[in-house]
């Protein structure tokens, strides 16, 4: 493993042999393997592989929502293994972003309001609250919709409710998991399209899990998971 002798020279994210196991004795499960990644600032990386072969619990580790048994995870040079709950929680809040294939909308709740939940854990003002969340919605497209509720969208554009949400935090890094599976072809496209346009013109890291080679084609960078480990990684380029 390279030896990086100052900060900016480290990679973005990166895993180091990560391993994470569940349970233990005859009934334990090796979800991942000595899995090496890197993800340098600005990448686009999508990880695909069969049902169970570690991608999930791959996303999970880069999310800060589940820890490695064994290896390092090192976000901007910190290790996050060694991190309590409460500051992994900390660096969740203010520097990830979250799309779920489920949209996870509050059905009940107007769009603009969906979006600015968020801040509110932040204990950001009411007034700059609704501002921003606004500019959220209007950066994917959805101005004019802010008072509809979900029943009221389509999926695709629930998804841009949702990637309007993961936004208005600014994160550093953006976490997509299946953001198209709930989707048909062309609203996927469109869902990727603007993912592949924030990660472009704001810079914003992407780390993608998929099932469709598509959608995939959209990274820049894709590894292919089998049993826990990586198989395969291919350099896509992206599309523009």
């Amino acid at each position: 493993m390279t030896s990086y002798a100052h900060m900016y020279e480290r990679p973005f994210v990166e895993l180091r042999n990560v391993t994470k196991t569940y349970g233990s004795g005859q009934a334990s499960v090796q979800a991942m393997r000595n899995v090496d990644i890197r993800v340098e600032k600005g990448d686009f990386l999508a990880i695909m592989g069969p049902s169970g072969s570690g991608k999930s619990t791959c996303l999970n580790i880069l999310g800060c929502l589940d820890v490695p048994t064994a290896g390092e995870y090192l976000f901007q040079g910190i290790n996050v293994g060694k991190l309590s709950r409460n500051q992994r929680a900390i660096l969740r809040r203010y520097y990830l972003g979250f799309v779920f294939q489920g949209f996870n909308l509050l059905s009940r709740t107007s769009a603009l309001d969906n979006v600015e939940l968020p801040l509110i854990y932040r204990g950001v003002r009411s007034h700059e609250r609704r501002l921003r969340a606004r500019r959220a919605l209007e950066a994917v497209g959805l101005k004019g919709w802010e008072s509809h509720i979900p029943s009221q969208l389509s999926g695709g554009q629930q998804q841009r409710v949702a990637i309007a949400r993961a936004l208005i935090t600014e994160p550093s890094l953006l976490m997509a998991d299946e953001p198209t599976g709930n989707l048909d072809t062309t609203r996927g496209h469109e869902i990727m399209q603007l993912l592949t346009q924030l990660n472009q013109e704001r810079g914003i890291t992407v780390i993608m899990v998929t099932h469709e080679p598509d959608m995939a084609q959209y990274a820049k960078h894709t590894v292919y998971f089998r049993d826990g480990t990586i198989v395969e990684h291919h350099t896509n380029g992206g599309i523009k």
